[in-house]
This record gives C-alpha cells, sequence and structure tokens, in this order.
C-alpha cells in the first residue's frame, strides 16, 4: 500500500539540508517498526519519495514524503509511532492512504504556498507602504528578472508564475503571503520574488533580514489544455489521499 506523510519542520531542524532530512526520516521509519519496501538490487533502498526540497533555512508546515508499506491493512497508530521517533523539530501532522496508481509525490508537485515576514530587527519605517508598493510593481503585464543556473544566466518572464500575492496582518505584524510555481518544471523561490522588487527599487535584498515559512504544496489537477492557457485547478496534496484513524 502507498501512504502519504505530512509532517511539519521547524526551529533549529530548518538548517537541516533535504539529504539529512531524507536519511532521518529512514532511520525513523526503520524504528518505527514501519513495514516499509525496499528496492531489488545488490543495494536495496527504502522505497519513498519526498516532495519538492525546502531550501536550508526555511521553516515548513506542510513537507510531504510518498511511502509503501508491504502490509494489507494500514499499521496501527502509525502516526504516534512515528512522533515517537521524531526530534524537536519534526512532526507528523497527517497520515494519509493513496490509491494504488498514485503518482508520487515529488512528481505532481506545481505549486506551494510561503509567508515572508521581516525578522525582530530588520522592521521598516513603514513596512506596510513597502508590501503596497510591491504588490503594485507586480501587477504589472510582466516582470522580467534574471535567474541563475546551472549552465549560467535565463532570462524569464515571473508574472505567470505568481498564482497570488497580497498582504497579511496578524500579531507579528504584516506580511507577504504568496502562491508561487513549485518543482520541476517552474521553480520559483520566494527569495526571487522579492529580489525582483529590490532591484527594481535599485537595492539589494539585506542578508539574512526575511523569513521564509512553507505553508502548503499543491499538485495541479487542471486538464494540460487549461494550464496552458493559465488556468489551474491546484489540490494539496493531502487531499489527494484518503484519511484514516
Amino acid at each position: 500500500m502507498k501512504i502519504r506523510i505530512k509532517f511539519s519542520k521547524y526551529g533549529n531542524m530548518k538548517f537541516i539540508g533535504h539529504l539529512d532530512v531524507m536519511r532521518y526520516f529512514q532511520k525513523a521509519i526503520r524504528r518505527a517498526d514501519l513495514n516499509i519496501r525496499y528496492s531489488g538490487g545488490f543495494s536495496p533502498h527504502q522505497i519513498m519519495s519526498f516532495a519538492a526540497p525546502l531550501g536550508v533555512g526555511i521553516t515548513s508546515r506542510s513537507e510531504y514524503v510518498d511511502i509503501e508499506l508491504l502490509d494489507e491493512e494500514v499499521p496501527a497508530g502509525m502516526k504516534e509511532r512515528l512522533n515517537a521517533q521524531m526530534a524537536e523539530g519534526f512532526e507528523v501532522v497527517d497520515v494519509r492512504l493513496l490509491p494504488e496508481n498514485a503518482a508520487g509525490a515529488m512528481s505532481i508537485v506545481a505549486a506551494a504556498d510561503y509567508t515572508c515576514r521581516l525578522r525582530p530587527g530588520h522592521e521598516m519605517a513603514d513596512q506596510g507602504k513597502w508590501l503596497e508598493g510591491l504588490l503594485e510593481f507586480y501587477s504589472r503585464d510582466s516582470v522580467p528578472v534574471t535567474k541563475k543556473t546551472k549552465r549560467g544566466q535565463k532570462e524569464m518572464d515571473l508574472k505567470p508564475l505568481i498564482y497570488e500575492l497580497r498582504m497579511e496582518s496578524g500579531e507579528q505584524g504584516p506580511a507577504l503571503f504568496m502562491k508561487i510555481s513549485n518543482g520541476s518544471a517552474a521553480n520559483v523561490k520566494p527569495e526571487m520574488v522579492l529580489d525582483a522588487y529590490y532591484a527594481f527599487l535599485g537595492e539589494e535584498r539585506p542578508q539574512f533580514a526575511w523569513m521564509f515559512q512553507r505553508e502548503e504544496v499543491y499538485a495541479d489537477q487542471a486538464a494540460e489544455e487549461e494550464r496552458e492557457a493559465g488556468k489551474h485547478c491546484f489540490v494539496s496534496l493531502a487531499d489527494l489521499g484518503e484519511a484514516f484513524a
């Protein structure tokens, strides 16, 4: 059976890179005594698929990993068994049963939500006005940027890859919420969105001034012709699975 695990990553664990997170979950699954499926060959490994890797220094409320179990029924207390092996900074928040024909988490990621907030001590004199200027900047027909790639630099338009951008208010002050393209096809980082505006202002983004948190990860259930026309139907990866007790 296929299982999708949703977990949060917070605190000091935000400084742990993706490969170390993979190794950590492999050990936690063994210690939780889950009957996970292994690959064949001379070097068998646990069959698991993580969704879009999270950048170092970013916290998240919604990370996903798919695993395959050899059991015919969902193991009792699976969520609690996993959390009993988690160190502070990781928490399993949901476990879902997937259809047998479900695609792996990594292959279906299309978008993600982020919240961006200035760190204490880096507040602006008029942060609200600055954020309003950013929203006005992104209301233009196009937002050309230069993206660094392994092969050099690439010119691209951020505009069609930003699906939602708005200000939010709360106890911690104003923040920037964004839903942006994520995944292998067109991966946009929240830093890129801010960098484009800072460049427009003739400035550089202050190093270590912003905090980023991933709020949710989505698949795009729209038909191919709809996506080509700029229409999307985003569904969180958790909602593609079936809840169980």
